[in-house]
């Protein structure tokens, strides 16, 4: 037997395997178990983060009609507001035009129940003012009335002042208003024309032009009054208008900035919804992926220790700096990886399992052998044990597993007296070793657990008729 290392693969018995099977099913129920129960456990968290939206949606909702129903009382009250200023402004000038005409009515001299009447209109008139009524042209025509009694209940036999008459038409004019002749220009002009043709049909002998004009100047002062009134009118409702549509310009604007608060806090709420799931996700499989990567690290998997921790850190990275979206990407990510890390790491366990059964089973077939057990250490995968024999040979024996699963034993010998330094060009040959070798095989064959097979190593001769033979590529024990 060379100095190299003697190399066997280990088959397994099918008691073991039989036993190692219901090791698989054992910890495929356990790992079935955990994800149904992490399945549980998200849903009962997307439950709650749901009950949770549905309160804050129905309390936005209802800090909206707030909003609205604030918004429109405010706008009710401003409306109010704004209409009692125009109606108290109007009964302001509506007042004044009365007292013009009561002042008319008192120089008024006729019959007793004519002037009763006319002043029972006028207090119904003065009523409607206090109460901020619209009383359109009812003043004007009420003035009217009162200027026609009043000329045709002249005392008989006294003339007309006609001067008088004049000037209290002038008056009359001046009262309707500067802000009326801007409002109707024409009409002013005309009063102003008739008026100068009035006074100059107060000469003597002009007395029938002068009543004949009379009424005309009656009819333009009334008419100049009423348009004006018109043209006021409109002035408010065009103001009225103008400031409705500034009104729903800012309240589309309030509306629009309503909107935009709205889409960003919807946005927020959304990122913050993310943000609360992938929180959520990651703890429900956070102790289970630092379990997992520990044990990866135990079963000397090193590459998939580091799979699991860097993707754990893709996903706590992002919820650090926010990115919710790129967060809750990675943890479905490392929920995937888990269930197939946990896969994985099931069959690592059973490897190492068999691994250290195979152990046990070297060393009691060793020490059946007359060795001596002088310790033994885990290293990469693979477990290291040293064993010495009475004469002081030492056998270093590594329990390793080769890509494909299957249990390799591997032998470094030192101080055998049939192991040469360097193997022969035609082959080495070493037949104590071996066969010492052999027999702790056979040791291990009777716990009905594995199976050696050949003893191997670079440089070894073929042997005929042996107790060993070769199929294929695979080497078998045989009785």
């Amino acid at each position: 037997m060379s100095g190299s290392p003697k190399y066997s693969t280990v088959t397994v018995a099918p008691a073991y395997a039989r036993i190692e099977a219901e090791r698989r099913r054992a910890r495929e129920a356990q790992r079935r178990r955990q994800q149904a129960q992490r399945a549980k456990e998200r849903a009962e968290q997307a439950a709650r983060r749901a009950r949770e939206a549905a309160a804050r949606r129905e309390r936005a909702r209802a800090q909206a009609e707030r909003r609205e129903t604030e918004l429109a009382n405010r706008r009710a009250e401003r409306d109010q507001a704004h209409a009692h200023r125009l109606r108290q402004e109007q009964a302001g000038v509506d007042a004044r035009r009365l007292a013009e005409v009561r002042e008319l009515l008192d120089k008024v001299h006729a019959d007793a129940s004519e002037v009763r009447a006319l002043r029972q209109r006028l207090d119904a008139l003065q009523a409607g003012v206090d109460r901020a009524e619209d009383l359109g042209g009812s003043i004007e025509e009420l003035r009217g009335r009162v200027v026609v009694l009043g000329r045709e209940r002249s005392a008989p036999g006294q003339g007309v002042d006609q001067g008088a008459v004049v000037a209290s038409l002038e008056s009359r004019l001046a009262a309707i208003g500067a802000e009326a002749r801007g409002r109707d220009p024409e009409g002013h002009q005309r009063c102003v024309d008739l008026l100068d043709t009035l006074r100059a049909s107060t000469a003597p002998g002009a007395e029938t032009r002068f009543e004949a004009l009379l009424g005309t100047v009656e009819h333009a002062l009334g008419r100049h009054a009423a348009v004006a009134g018109e043209h006021a009118a409109e002035e408010r409702r065009r103001a009225e208008r103008v400031r409705e549509a500034e009104r729903q310009a800012e309240e589309r604007a309030a509306r629009e900035e309503a909107a935009r608060q709205a889409a960003i806090e919807a946005e927020q709420e959304r990122h913050e919804a993310l943000s609360e799931e992938a929180k959520d996700r990651l703890d429900v499989v956070r102790a289970s992926v630092r379990a997992a990567a520990d044990e990866a690290r135990e079963l000397a998997d090193l590459a998939l220790a580091e799979r699991i921790e860097a993707a754990l850190t893709a996903v706590t990275e992002p919820l650090a700096a926010g990115a919710a979206e790129v967060a809750l990407s990675a943890v479905a990510a490392l929920e995937e990886l888990l269930v197939e890390a946990e896969s994985q790491l099931d069959e690592l366990q059973l490897a190492y399992t068999r691994r250290i059964d195979l152990a046990q089973a070297l060393q009691d077939a060793m020490l059946g052998e007359g060795f001596a057990f002088t310790g033994g250490a885990e290293q990469n995968g693979r477990l290291l044990l040293s064993f010495e024999r009475p004469s002081g040979a030492t056998y270093r024996t590594t329990i390793a597993t080769d890509e494909g699963g299957t249990p390799v034993l591997v032998y470094q010998v030192d101080g055998e007296p049939d192991v040469a330094l360097r193997p022969d060009p035609d082959g080495a040959v070493c037949d104590h070793t071996e066969d010492l070798l052999e027999r702790v095989h056979e040791a291990i064959v009777e716990r009905d657990g594995f199976v050696p097979g050949e003893i191997t190593w670079q440089g070894k001769p073929p042997r005929q008729g042996g107790r060993h033979r070769t199929v294929g590529e695979e080497w078998r024990w045989t009785r």
